[in-house]
């Protein structure tokens, strides 16, 4: 079986046995696995090999596996799965804060670490095709296709966590998700399930959108529930009140009467 990423999936972890493991279990997989010892050589090879996949340990020699997920983050959207020793809640909402798409705490097993690249793959467009399409919500718009965002014509970078909680909270289309529902749109696996993981990615999100949660534009908290596409106004940024959707482009987030919430 071969799939369907072109790039290969970089593995760092300065265990040679596991990465012996990983690399035995996603090559049966179908998968290109390129390897890194530390910090300092998973830069190199990030830029030199364009992964469609990063596993990162986190404990790494010469630059730490959280240095090289936020050096990553300031110019990439490639998305990252973290295999850690480090494995409380609070390890996980760290890493998970500065940006990546899942966490696999050590021991962990190989067959599930190989399901949930292939589900990373799939969402963010790496590992299957995409029909594409386009969500508007006032002045941000996002390609579901390319897998772009922007606000007011400014490109936003977006982790594949990330792009796939706000295309999911637009395609919904005003209805209110709760955390499970979005992270089965996330994630698409319910084990990694944290009571903050879900608000974490929405902080990021509202940071990067330039969003304030006091008073929404994109994002907007429904207590004790979820989230919701943040209604909109005739005052909101390239707001449409009333226009109605199409196959391919379509304003999402029911107009406020009135322009008041």
């Amino acid at each position: 079986m071969t799939h369907a990423a072109p790039r290969p999936i970089l593995v760092v972890d300065d265990d040679v046995k596991i990465v012996r493991l990983v690399r035995t279990y996603l090559e049966r997989a179908g998968y290109r696995v390129v390897e890194a010892a530390d910090g300092a050589q998973a830069l190199a090879a990030i830029g030199r090999e364009q992964p469609s996949l990063i596993v990162l340990d986190i404990m790494l020699p010469e630059v730490d596996g959280l240095s090289v997920l936020r050096a990553l983050r300031r110019t990439s959207r490639t998305p990252v799965i973290v295999l850690s020793a480090r494995g409380t809640v609070g390890d996980r909402i760290e890493g998970l804060e500065i940006g990546a798409d899942d966490y696999l705490a050590k021991p962990f097993s190989p067959a599930e670490l190989v399901v949930r690249v292939g589900r990373v793959l799939e969402r963010s467009g790496d590992g299957a095709p995409d029909e594409g399409g386009t969500l508007v919500h006032g002045d941000l718009v996002v390609d579901t296709g390319r897998h772009e965002v922007t606000v007011g014509g400014r490109a936003i970078a977006l982790t594949a966590a990330e792009f796939r909680l706000l295309a999911a909270l637009l395609e919904a289309g005003g209805r209110v998700l709760t955390r499970d529902q979005l992270m089965d749109a996330v994630y698409g696996i319910d084990d990694l399930v944290l009571d903050r993981t879900i608000d974490v990615h929405v902080g990021r999100l509202r940071d990067k959108l330039g969003d304030d949660a006091a008073a929404p534009r994109y994002v907007a908290t429904i207590r004790g529930v979820g989230y919701r596409a943040a209604p909109m106004s005739a005052s909101t940024p390239g707001a449409t009140p009333g226009t109605a959707p199409t196959a391919t482009a379509r304003t999402v987030g029911p107009p406020v009467e009135g322009g008041g919430r």
